[in-house]
């Protein structure tokens, strides 16, 4: 009988260091509070990731003094070092809010996702034979990741070409000025990637022509006003 009490401690023991290996919360936008649900959850110490699910909470495996980035486009990245179990309300800035602080095509490290997470590509393959790769929780983040991978790896695409050396040098736009004028005409993926050097000069100028007929308001973007 005392073997088996022994036996049931240690797994509620075993249970609750589990739990407490989990970090919980929610992430929202700043102004709005709204709940983001595209939001990329890196544990850069022990490599674990997810992303927030539909109502912007996250669960991620982590200790205490690991790292976590938040990460989702057109939001400033935030990072957080782990203190306690505590759950979370993360807050992430939209970018159009912190242009006076951070330059909004300021270079972006070099990014593999395939290099630096190959089991989420295998993890979000779908075979015919096997129903659980298609209904899993798991098989599901996993696709849900690789999605947000290729819409990270587009962005970084188009800051490549779309930079503020290239726009600055065909319109006559400084500053605050020119990050606004970016921002609104910034060019889709499937754009610069089948469009040239020429091409996307062009496109450049043409959107001055609109921007220059704007209405004073609309060059300001949400929050500089």
């Amino acid at each position: 009988m005392k073997r088996y009490l022994v036996f049931i401690a240690l797994f509620f023991i075993a249970c609750a260091a589990n739990a407490q290996d989990v970090l919980k919360g929610i992430v929202v936008e700043q102004g709005t509070n709204e709940k983001l649900t595209n939001v990329f959850v890196h544990n850069t110490s022990n490599k674990q990731i997810t992303l927030v699910d539909k109502n912007g909470n996250f669960e991620i495996k982590g200790g205490k003094n690991h790292l976590i980035i938040f990460d989702s486009p057109g939001y400033v990245p935030d990072t957080l070092l782990v203190i306690d179990y505590t759950p979370l309300k993360i807050v992430l800035k939209p970018v159009g809010i912190t242009l006076k602080q951070v330059d909004i095509n300021a270079s972006r490290r070099a990014f593999d996702p395939h290099v630096e997470y190959p089991e989420i590509y295998r993890k979000s393959k779908v075979y015919p034979l096997s129903p659980s790769t298609w209904f899993s929780k798991e098989g599901r983040d996993a696709r849900r990741l690789k999605r947000f991978f290729e819409q990270e790896e587009q962005e970084r695409y188009i800051d490549r070409y779309y930079t503020v050396t290239i726009v600055g040098n065909v319109v006559p736009l400084k500053g605050e000025e020119l990050q606004n004028f970016m921002a609104i005409y910034r060019p889709t993926y499937a754009y610069v990637k089948s469009n040239n050097g020429p091409s996307l000069t062009l496109y450049i100028n043409d959107s001055y022509q609109k921007y220059k007929v704007l209405p004073t308001e609309k060059k300001v973007l949400p929050g500089l006003k």
